[in-house]
């Protein structure tokens, strides 16, 4: 809880610290990787660096955090501090990196707001940052013990399997451990984080859902292209992987996370995804499928065509193998007449037709757009807020608080 003194400081330095933010999370990232290149390098995405979404999402989840805090002095935003967690664990982050974070940023805060600054403000503003902190460190303490690693020894060497190529964008890897030990549990929605060694040395990282059985041997993630590879900073891993990695290569790659999981109750399920969102609910399907889930499941997709809908098949046959399932795909062009029969329609989605049950449990995955327009309807269907959940990539976990 944020002490009564520091919540009035906040409250009153908030507008002032919100105007700026931006250009003190920038200044911040400029003044880290000068004293630490090696996190620019080897922990932090270069593509979201350069197109600035990086800066934009730290400035956005310390506002949304000190606002929190000071609308509800007695309460904390978990399901926030929860993402952010498991995204932390996934790439290996340390608690003794939290306070080279703190020196920097608070560095770039004076330097930005001048006199603005005074003690009373800095330790005010000290005491947000430390409660976010140590609750994501003892959050990423408790989710290193699950997996049984040491802080921040998330990565094992797995060797690729086989390579299919899903659509002339994504390309599917299925993986198993080198070291010959079994593969990790892990809860249908989890991710992992895939980190690879590019020519000029960087070893950058990504996260990528697993698609099969968390009962299987070995573990399946599908990678779509992003943009047209080394022209495109944020298609750094995803053109390697595609131009780069087959059968017989090893990949490192981490130890299961995320908080977007399927839980045991038999409630009415609606899982909505949009392109390749659908990877995360492959393997919710999968699980519902050997778990023998009796209620009913409605499978959302959107996609640009039925050509670029990524395992479009399996998508189908799993949805098939449940006692009470219903698939409705929407494509923006070449859903036919032929495939409306089926289930396929073109444009976007639109769930004014599609029964939702009551008491229905909804997973969304796709682009920010996507989930913000399906979750406003389902709220007009009378699904309660507490029962959409919600898979967000990229550097836009904060937004995930909502």
């Amino acid at each position: 809880m944020l002490t009564e003194p520091s919540a009035l400081v906040v409250r009153a330095t908030l507008p002032a610290v919100g105007a700026a933010i931006e250009d003190i999370t920038g200044l911040f990232y400029e003044k880290l990787f000068a004293a630490h290149p090696e996190l620019l390098r080897d922990l932090f995405n270069r593509g979201n660096q350069a197109a600035g979404s990086q800066r934009q999402a730290l400035a956005g989840s310390i506002a949304a955090f000190a606002t929190y805090l000071v609308d509800h002095p007695d309460e904390r935003p978990d399901a926030m501090l929860r993402r952010i967690a498991h995204k932390h664990a996934s790439l290996g982050v340390r608690a003794e990196q939290y306070p080279v974070v703190h020196q920097h940023l608070f560095a770039a805060i004076a330097e930005v707001l001048g006199d603005a600054v005074t003690p009373e403000v800095a330790a005010a503003w000290d005491e947000v940052y430390w409660l976010m902190a140590n609750a994501l460190i003892a959050s990423e303490k408790r989710l290193y013990a699950e997996q049984d690693v040491t802080e921040g020894d998330v990565w094992r060497e797995w060797e690729v399997v086989d390579r299919t190529e899903e659509t002339p964008e994504v390309a599917s890897f299925r993986l198993r451990p080198a070291d010959g030990r079994p593969a990790p549990a892990f809860r249908a929605g989890q991710y992992v984080s895939v980190q690879v060694q590019l020519a000029d040395g960087a070893r950058q990282i990504r996260q990528y859902s697993l698609t099969g059985a968390p009962d299987a041997a070995t573990r399946s993630i599908a990678v779509k292209r992003v943009g047209d590879g080394a022209a495109t900073p944020e298609g750094e891993v995803s053109a390697h992987l595609h131009a780069r990695v087959h059968a017989g290569d090893r990949l490192r790659v981490s130890a299961p996370y995320g908080d977007l999981v399927l839980d045991s109750a038999e409630a009415p399920l609606l899982l909505a995804s949009a392109g390749i969102g659908c990877t995360p609910m492959l393997a919710m399907l999968e699980q519902l499928h050997a778990d023998g889930h009796p209620g009913p499941v409605t499978v959302v997709h959107a996609d640009r065509s039925p050509d670029t809908h990524a395992l479009h098949g399996h998508h189908e046959a799993l949805t098939g193998k449940l006692a009470d399932a219903s698939a409705h795909f929407w494509y923006e062009s070449d859903a036919s007449s032929e495939t409306t029969a089926s289930g396929y329609r073109t444009g976007r989605v639109d769930l004014k037709d599609v029964p939702v049950a009551a008491g229905t449990r909804a997973y969304l995955c796709g682009p920010l757009p996507f989930m913000r327009a399906v979750r406003e309807q389902l709220l007009g269907k009378g699904v309660a807020a507490a029962d959409i959940h919600y898979e967000v990539f990229g550097p836009d976990l904060w937004l995930a608080r909502a």
